[in-house]
């Protein structure tokens, strides 16, 4: 049994981890009626991974955010709105022809452009996908199924989908493939096809926002205030070293203290969670390290939208942000920030700023001063989705639950959440639901 000791601090609550996904679970635990809950994460800020790297007067993210007005997060933070700044996003793709068109798909430059030739090619194997039935396997399978391997390939999305993963798409994962790229299939049948080019454009149901220019650390500062106001206490910069469990409380050693509780949700990673309680950890589990190269220039950069993706057959950058978009130039230069996939540059931050150079330089990008202001390697940005992984981590979350553990989140359940609205929402499902298996 835990020993009572006035050294042992006793919380109603306690969750690992102070990103989106740690900060909603605080919020619904003291809505369920907690009283006192630790919050206890190894970075010395709230948010995660949404991190953003002050350099003199540029201030880059480590990735690409954006938020909306209408975001569950709201409900939980209402005091964040005010905080963030409107924008008016564009996103675009540079393809393997070197032009920039829209994401993901352009009717136009993929389709109505490519010539009679090429719209027999491409309908060839679209006929040939659905015609010759085959287990839909990966990725690859998923994609060519709804819009043929000819424009899998000719789109560049192939290209893409193996930078963003470092894995070919054949080894990426079906369940991954059927909820994250729904939207091949979605506009792929002819119908939406017709229905999208007949439609005139809908307005907007919502606004885009950014960060606040002070960055992430300020905007979460205000939703770790809100929690601290309602019973919340936070542990930051503390390294967690292990997670012992006695009848049915559970003793975490972080630092130099130990602090017990009757309730535990961790949303770290899912091996790190394992690696602390003593459970053998799944070595298959594998995730992204993100490079982040950032970048002032002065010049013709060659594109106007804000977010560029890399779709194109070179180069091992896969998207780049531009924040003077949303923040104005700084010194009259503009910037932005490149992610980088760090398993495609042999984790070099040199040789990813020579390939970013090189390839943006081919394809008539960035023409003028482009200058390398600094740079940022990121640990477990996001799961890679490789063979069965979804269920490994699923039999991993599950041996956690029978420990007492409710792992969740993107690093907790293994789960790739793009934006802060679908982490919320799947926090709020696994904690007022108690399914806590991978979503």
């Amino acid at each position: 049994m835990i020993a009572d000791s006035v050294d042992l601090d006793r919380f109603d609550a306690i969750v690992l981890g102070a990103g989106i996904s740690g900060l909603v679970a605080t919020s619904i635990l003291l809505q369920q009626g907690a009283q006192n809950v630790l919050v206890v994460d190894e970075y010395s800020h709230c948010g995660g991974n949404h991190i953003d790297c002050q350099i003199g007067d540029y201030t880059f993210d480590v990735g690409s955010y954006i938020f909306q007005d209408d975001s569950p997060l709201l409900a939980h933070f209402p005091e964040l709105l005010p905080l963030y700044v409107p924008i008016n996003p564009s996103w675009g793709r540079l393809t393997p022809y070197g032009i920039v068109t829209h994401y993901p798909i352009s009717i136009r430059d993929d389709l109505f452009l490519a010539g009679p030739v090429e719209w027999f090619r491409i309908l060839s194997s679209v006929l040939l996908a659905r015609l010759i039935p085959r287990q839909m396997a990966n990725a690859r399978d998923f994609a060519t199924f709804w819009i043929g391997a000819r424009l899998f390939d000719r789109s560049g999305l192939e290209h893409y989908v193996d930078r963003f993963y470092g894995v070919p798409a054949e080894k990426v994962d079906i369940k991954f493939a059927e909820k994250r790229m729904l939207w091949i299939k979605e506009h792929a049948t002819l119908r939406n096809l017709v229905r999208k080019l007949m439609s005139p454009p809908k307005p907007p149901t919502n606004r885009q926002l950014a960060r606040p220019r002070e960055g992430f650390a300020y905007l979460y500062q205000r939703a770790m205030e809100r929690l601290e106001r309602q019973g919340a206490k936070f542990l930051l910069g503390t390294k967690l070293d292990r997670i012992r469990k006695e009848d049915d409380r559970f003793a975490i050693v972080a630092g130099n203290r130990e602090v017990a509780c009757r309730r535990l949700v961790s949303t770290i990673p899912l091996t790190s969670t394992q690696r602390l309680c003593g459970i053998a950890a799944e070595d298959d589990l594998h995730t992204v390290t993100l490079i982040s190269l950032f970048f002032s220039f002065s010049g013709i950069r060659g594109f106007d939208q804000s977010i560029l993706y890399n779709f194109s057959n070179q180069g091992a950058w896969k998207r780049l942000t531009v924040h003077s978009d949303f923040y104005g130039r700084c010194r009259g230069r503009e910037f932005f920030a490149v992610e980088v996939n760090a398993d495609g540059v042999g984790g070099d931050v040199a040789e990813a700023e020579r390939d970013f150079r090189e390839h943006v330089a081919r394809n008539g990008l960035f023409a003028g001063d482009l200058h390398l202001e600094g740079s940022h390697t990121l640990e477990n940005a996001y799961p890679i989705y490789t063979k069965n992984a979804d269920e490994r981590a699923r039999k991993a979350i599950a041996e956690l639950r029978a420990f007492g553990i409710e792992s969740i989140g993107r690093q907790g359940g293994f789960d790739y959440q793009p934006t802060a609205r679908d982490s919320t929402v799947k926090a709020e499902a696994a904690l007022r639901s108690g399914n806590y298996s991978a979503q």
